[in-house]
C-alpha cells in the first residue's frame, strides 16, 4: 500500500512539533542538571562578590583647560604683538599635551620612574592597607597571620634618589627597616646592597639612595624599583586621555583614572603646568627671535650713524659751510623720508625671508613698494642735481645722518616693544580646573561586577548542560531502539533500592562492576524494576511459544548495562509465577551471580564443561523456591573452547528438559564471543541495554554480531530508565504509573 505525500499544512505541524520537542529537550536537561546549575552559578555569585569587596578601588582624576583663540595683547603694543597672533587647533593642542616633552619633563620633576611602595599581602593586603586609618594612639595597623614583613597600614616611604647600574633597570628591590630609622637594601636573591639610615645618601658601586622621610614598624619590607624611562612615559601616555568638550569649543579635559589618587592628582597638575608654560614659550618665541634679529642689527645701524655725522662734519669744517639753503633743507626732509620708508620696507623685508618664500605674494608686494619709493627717491635725486655742487654734498651727508638717525631711533624702539611684548606674553591656553581628588571610585562597580558573575556563571552551566547534552549520544527514548527494527519488551526504571544495596552509582564512577549481595525481586518486591520484570515475564511467554527451546540468552553490548540485574530478577519473578528455574552464570571471566545468592563460585559450569564434575554437583539451589543456579567455576584459560565442546550442547539438553525456563547470563558480545557460541544452542536472545549509556550505534553493532552468527535477537530490555524533564514528552513506563496499595 502506498503512502500519500503529506500535505504542506502537515509538513509545518511536523516541524513545529519537532521544534516543540526540542525545546522542551532543551528545558527539561536544564531541570535535570538544576541543582549543578545552581551550584556554578553560586559559585560564580561568590566569587564576584570576592572579587568584588577585595578589587582595588580606581579613581577618575581630571583637569580642564582652555586654548583660546588668539594669544592675549599687551596693551599699548596691539600694533606688535598682533604680528604674532596665530589660531590653535584644539587637535594638535591635544597631541601636544599628550607629548613625550610633556611627559617626559612631569616624569622627571615628579621622579615617576621610581616606584616605592610598602609589600602587602597577597590577595587581602591591599584592602586592608587602604582601610587602615592611622592615629596618634596607633599609628600602624597591628600585623595579621603573624605576618610582620608587610605593611597593614599606615607604613610610608618617601624616595627622593634612587640610582642603579642600566643592568638593574626594572629589578625590584626590598627596603627592610630596623630600629632608629635604619634601613637595608636588598637584592632578589636577599644579598645586602646598601644599608645605612633615613635622610643620608647610600653609595655602593653605581648604587645611590636617599629616603627622604620613612615610618613603618621594624622589620616591615617596602619594594624599590626603577623603572625604565621610556617605558613609564610610554606608560603614562596610554594612561592619559585628552580630549575636546564639544566641537570647536576650545575646552580641553585632560582626564586619568588610577588606583593612587594623590599621585594622579600630581602627575595630572603637573603637566598642566608644564604645558602651559611650553605654551607661553611657544607663543613668545617669535618675539624673541624678531628681538634677536633686532639687536644684530643695531650695532652695524649705530656704526653707520657715527660714520655719517663724522663725515658731516669733517666736511662743513673743511668747507667752512654753517647750513644748507632752506630750498635744500626742504629736499632733503623729503629725501630722509623717503630713505626711512625704504630702511624699514627693508627690514620688513629681512623679517618675511625668514618666514616666506620669494613668490609669496606678501613678500611681492612689498618689493613693489620698495620699487615705488626708490622711483620717488631718484626724482627728489635729480632735483638735488639743480644745486651747486657744494650744496649738493653737504645735502647727501645730512641725508645719511639723518636717515642713520630715523633708522637707529625705529629699531630701538621696536627692540623695546619686542621686548616688552616678549615679557608680557602669556600664551593662549589657561588652567581652568585644576585636578582634585573628589568623590568616590568609579571603579570597580559592585552591583554591576557580582550581576556579570552571576550572568556568566549562569550561562556558562547552561552551556555545559547543553553540551553534554549534545554530545552524550547514549538512547534515553526507546522508541529509537524500536526505530532500528528492534522491539523493546520491556523498559526497567532506575531503582533508587537497588542502587542503594549495591552503590552502583558510586562504584560506576570508579569504573568498577557493582557486586550485590541480595535479590531487589525478594527484598523490595514492590519496586518499580520489580513490576517491570513481572511484565518482561509476560511478554516472554508469547514471545517464547515460536522458539526452539524454553532457553533465553541475555547478553548486552558493554558491561555495567545490568545484565546480572536482569537475569536474576526475572529469573526469581519467574520462579515466584509457580515456574522452576535455572539460571547460569556463563561470564567465566568476571561473572559474579553467585553473589547475589550468597554462594561461593567454585563448583560451576567451567568445571561440568571440563568434565570433573556433572550437572547434579554443579547445580546449586537458593533460598527461591524454584530457583537453581550453576555458578561461573573456575575461570578457565579458554572459556570460549569449553563453551564450543560438547558438553556445552549436552548441558542444554540436560537443563531443557529438567527446567520450565534456563536463563542463561553471557558476557558482552562487543567484548568476547562466548554470548555468540551461547546463543546458538538458545531459543531466545534478548540484549540489555542502558538508559543514557549505550549509543545506538552500539545497538546495531551488537545485533549484526548476532546476525553474522545466524542468531536472530528477539528484543531488548531498556535497562535503568531515569524519569527526567528532559524526556517528560517521551517514555517513562513504569514511572508513570506506580500503583501501591494503600497501607
Amino acid at each position: 500500500m502506498n503512502s500519500q505525500p503529506m500535505s504542506p499544512q502537515q509538513q509545518n505541524n511536523q516541524i513545529q512539533n519537532v521544534q516543540d520537542i526540542d525545546l522542551m529537550a532543551f528545558f527539561g536537561a536544564v531541570l535535570d542538571r538544576k541543582y549543578f546549575v545552581l551550584v556554578v552559578t553560586l559559585t560564580f555569585f561568590i566569587a564576584g562578590a570576592i572579587y568584588a569587596r577585595y578589587a582595588q578601588p580606581v579613581y577618575k582624576i581630571n583637569s580642564i583647560l582652555q586654548v583660546e583663540s588668539t594669544a592675549a595683547t599687551v596693551p599699548g603694543f596691539s600694533d606688535v604683538s598682533g604680528m604674532f597672533d596665530q589660531g590653535s587647533n584644539s587637535t594638535a593642542e591635544i597631541e601636544l599635551l599628550k607629548s613625550r616633552s610633556v611627559i617626559s619633563e612631569a616624569v622627571d620633576e615628579l621622579q615617576l620612574d621610581i616606584i616605592a611602595k610598602p609589600k602587602l599581602f597577597p590577595y587581602i593586603g591591599e584592602r586592608a592597607y587602604r582601610s587602615f586609618i592611622p592615629t596618634n594612639n596607633k599609628p600602624f595597623a597591628d600585623p595579621s597571620f603573624g605576618a610582620n614583613s608587610y605593611a597593614w597600614g599606615g607604613e610610608y616611604i618617601n624616595v627622593f634618589r634612587f640610582n642603579v647600574p642600566q643592568s638593574a633597570i626594572g629589578h625590584t628591590f626590598t627596603l627592610v627597616t630596623g630600629d632608629e630609622q635604619k634601613i637595608t637594601l636588598k637584592n632578589s636573591n636577599g644579598d645586602e646592597v646598601v644599608t645605612g639610615n633615613v635622610g643620608e645618601e647610600l653609595t655602593s658601586g653605581q648604587f645611590s639612595l636617599i629616603v627622604r622621610s620613612l615610618k613603618a614598624r621594624p622589620g616591615t619590607e617596602f619594594l624599590l624599583t626603577h623603572a625604565n624611562r621610556l617605558n613609564t612615559i610610554l606608560g603614562l601616555q596610554s594612561a592619559i586621555f585628552a580630549s575636546e568638550k564639544g566641537k570647536n569649543t576650545g575646552i580641553i579635559t585632560l582626564e586619568m583614572q588610577s588606583s593612587n589618587p594623590q599621585q594622579a592628582q600630581r602627575i595630572i597638575n603637573k603637566m598642566a603646568e608644564i604645558y602651559v608654560r611650553h605654551n607661553v614659550e611657544r607663543n613668545s618665541a617669535e618675539a624673541q627671535n624678531s628681538l634677536d634679529f633686532l639687536k644684530v642689527q643695531l650695532p652695524q645701524v649705530k656704526k653707520q650713524l657715527e660714520a655719517a655725522e663724522q663725515k658731516y662734519n669733517s666736511y662743513k669744517i673743511k668747507r667752512q659751510t654753517v647750513d644748507i639753503s632752506l630750498e635744500a633743507q626742504s629736499v632733503l626732509e623729503r629725501v630722509i623720508t623717503l630713505d626711512t620708508k625704504l630702511q624699514d620696507l627693508d627690514l620688513q623685508r629681512l623679517e618675511l625671508s625668514r618666514k616666506f618664500k620669494n613668490d609669496h605674494p606678501l613678500y611681492q608686494g612689498l618689493l613693489e613698494k620698495i620699487t615705488e619709493i626708490k622711483k620717488q627717491k631718484e626724482l627728489l635725486v635729480k632735483e638735488v642735481g639743480d644745486l651747486p655742487a657744494t650744496q649738493q654734498q653737504l645735502l647727501s651727508l645730512k641725508r645719511d645722518v639723518e636717515v642713520s638717525n630715523q633708522i637707529y631711533m625705529l629699531l630701538l624702539s621696536k627692540a623695546q616693544e619686542l621686548d616688552i611684548v616678549r615679557a608680557g606674553t602669556v600664551g593662549n591656553v589657561r588652567i581652568i580646573d585644576r585636578a582634585e581628588v573628589n568623590g568616590g571610585p568609579i571603579k570597580p562597580n559592585k552591583p554591576l561586577i557580582v550581576t556579570t558573575a552571576t550572568l556568566l556563571g549562569a550561562l556558562l552551566a547552561l552551556t555545559i548542560v547543553i553540551l553534554q547534552k549534545a554530545l552524550n549520544k547514549g538512547i534515553e527514548d526507546p522508541a529509537d531502539i524500536e526505530a532500528i527494527g528492534l522491539p523493546v519488551y520491556a523498559s526497567v526504571p532506575y531503582s533508587e533500592y537497588q542502587d542503594k544495596l549495591t552503590g552502583f552509582a558510586t562504584k560506576a564512577r570508579k569504573g568498577k562492576i557493582p557486586k550485590v549481595k541480595t535479590i531487589l525481586a525478594l527484598d523490595n518486591p514492590a519496586d518499580l524494576s520489580v513490576e517491570a520484570l513481572r511484565s518482561l515475564r509476560t511478554s516472554l511467554h508469547f514471545a517464547m511459544m515460536e522458539a526452539k527451546n524454553n532457553i533465553i540468552a541475555i547478553s548486552g553490548p558493554s558491561p555495567g548495562v545490568g545484565k546480572s540485574f536482569i537475569s536474576v530478577n526475572l529469573a526469581t519473578v519467574l520462579a515466584q509465577s509457580g515456574k522452576k528455574v535455572l539460571i547460569i552464570d556463563a561470564d567465566m571471566r568476571k561473572g559474579y551471580l553467585q553473589t547475589q545468592f550468597g554462594l561461593k563460585w567454585d563448583d560451576g559450569l567451567s568445571d561440568y564443561l571440563s568434565g570433573r564434575l556433572n550437572l547434579e554437583q554443579v547445580t546449586k539451589t537458593t533460598k527461591v523456591e524454584g530457583l537453581n543456579v550453576i555458578t561461573r567455576g573456575q575461570i578457565p584459560p579458554n572459556p570460549s573452547e569449553l563453551l564450543m565442546h560438547s558438553n556445552f550442547s549436552k548441558l542444554v539438553e540436560e537443563v531443557s528438559a529438567a527446567y520450565d525456563i534456563v536463563i542463561i547470563d553471557t558476557p558482552p558480545i562487543l567484548a568476547v564471543t562466548d554470548p555468540a557460541i551461547v546463543s546458538a544452542h538458545t531459543g531466545t536472545t534478548l540484549l540489555v541495554a542502558r538508559f543514557g549509556q549505550n549509543h545506538l550505534r552500539e545497538i546495531e553493532l551488537t545485533r549484526n554480531r548476532f546476525e553474522q552468527n545466524g542468531i536472530d535477537v528477539k528484543g531488548v530490555v531498556f535497562n535503568g530508565v531515569v524519569k527526567k524533564a528532559s524526556n517528560a514528552y517521551g517514555y517513562y513506563g513504569y514511572y508513570n504509573y506506580e500503583y501501591k496499595s494503600d497501607k
